[in-house]
């Protein structure tokens, strides 16, 4: 074991966790919550690459992650189409969407950059909104059933082993990623801009990757999250939804793939906890939020980390 990394203890971890939680959760809600903290975790994988890894804020991922879910359920409700080819289709889209724009607002730097992609997350959500005639308007939209290979998933187990699987895999590939020479390029421009690009690094096309690679995740989890739910509504590609899942990323750890999951984690239970406070379920999780920014400033896992480190130092 002492020949392994960190990271393959952790992967190995996590599968492990994956494998042995369905033995013990008791009933389908149970089930419910953990596909949704794998939906979140994916996506803030992905986010934890733009931000933590890169320096990139983005304020309006969850304009991606609802793109997905509408291109996938306006395809396959409206006009026939498989619903694993609408996916395909709706990622690609958003990747075509996210170079289109990446260009320009990646030029930008700081709360510059992040009003820029605040008001990207905004403009999708009117869209959204107002063409009541594709979307079903502020009232939503029905969703059919996701059918793969044939293989109608139906039933939280069934999804709940597809987003374990994704999960699973996002993480070895987000790992493998940042161990790569790229992931150090992306690093890099985290570090220093201009030291990247003075040892060969191509600055704007490695954002543009990374902001595009991002918001396919968000959107391809937007598809599997409107099939799973069978109903959207434009409130998922809405602002709230793009800070929690930016607030996923902050307090389970910048740069830190396994942060990411912590946070996903994190974010989503609490509010499952706090329900029985009736009407002070806000201001507790607002509290919460600023004592782990307080006493784990760098966020969970790397915080956590360190001290574990200093402590068999």
């Amino acid at each position: 074991m002492k020949n392994l990394s960190s990271s393959t203890l952790g992967l190995l971890l996590l599968a492990a966790v994956l494998l042995c939680l369905p033995l013990v959760l008791p009933n389908t809600f149970y089930y419910d919550v953990a596909i949704r903290i794998a939906i979140n975790a994916v996506v803030a994988i992905g986010l934890n690459l733009l931000i933590g890894y890169t320096g990139q804020i983005s304020l309006g991922h969850a304009g991606f992650f609802g793109l997905g879910a509408y291109a996938s359920a306006i395809l396959t409700s409206r006009y026939g189409w498989p619903s694993a080819l609408a996916l395909l289709a709706a990622a690609g889209a958003t990747a075509v969407l996210a170079v289109l724009v990446a260009r320009p607002v990646l030029r930008l730097k700081g709360h510059y950059l992040a009003m820029a992609t605040l008001g990207l997350g905004i403009i999708i959500m009117i869209v959204l909104t107002n063409e009541a005639a594709f979307t079903g308007g502020p009232d939503g939209m029905p969703v059919p059933a996701l059918v793969l290979f044939g293989w109608e998933v139906s039933g939280e187990k069934s999804w709940y082993a597809v987003c374990a699987a994704v999960l699973l895999l996002m993480a070895w590939a987000a790992v493998n990623l940042i161990n790569a020479p790229g992931g150090r390029a992306l690093q890099a421009i985290h570090g220093s801009e201009i030291a990247a690009f003075a040892v060969g690094v191509d600055v704007t096309a490695m954002k543009i990757r990374v902001f595009v690679l991002s918001a396919v995740v968000a959107s391809v989890m937007g598809s599997l999250s409107a099939h799973y739910v069978g109903f959207i509504t434009p409130g998922i590609a809405g602002f709230q939804h793009s800070i929690e899942l930016v607030t996923m990323v902050v307090l389970g750890g910048m740069a830190s793939v396994f942060g990411s999951i912590v946070g996903a984690v994190l974010l989503t239970l609490l509010p499952q906890f706090l329900s029985t406070l009736e009407g002070w379920e806000t201001v507790a999780f607002g509290l919460v939020l600023m004592a782990s920014m307080i006493f784990l400033p760098k966020g969970v896992v790397p915080t956590l980390r360190a001290r574990l480190r200093r402590g068999n130092a």
